[in-house]
């Protein structure tokens, strides 16, 4: 089975950015690290959508494994979009209107 294509929303890549640089900021290591984690995840997403459970509002929940993070996706068509890289301290839910 071939991977499925992956999109980001705008504010997602935003996200994933900031927690980038704030990583790097402390430590260049940890920047990389957090960057190698999430593209381990979407990899993994992209082979198999279905794997993680059901989230809120119609997604799934990827959570990294050393960092206190999420990948919120949905597919659609065939598609999957990920909607937000959610730190595990902010509301659940505020990324809904995307």
């Amino acid at each position: 089975m071939s991977p499925a294509p992956v999109e980001f929303h705008p504010d997602a890549v935003t996200e994933s950015q900031a927690a980038r640089e704030w990583y790097r900021a402390r430590n260049v290591a940890a920047g990389d690290a957090f960057l190698a984690e999430l593209d381990h995840a979407i990899e993994q997403i992209s082979h198999s959508p279905q794997r993680w459970p059901s989230y809120l509002h119609g997604t799934r929940r990827y959570l990294l494994h050393r960092f206190p993070f999420s990948v919120v996706y949905q597919e659609r068509s065939g598609m999957l979009t990920v909607v937000a890289v959610a730190h595990a301290r902010r509301r659940p839910g505020y990324w809904k209107s995307r």
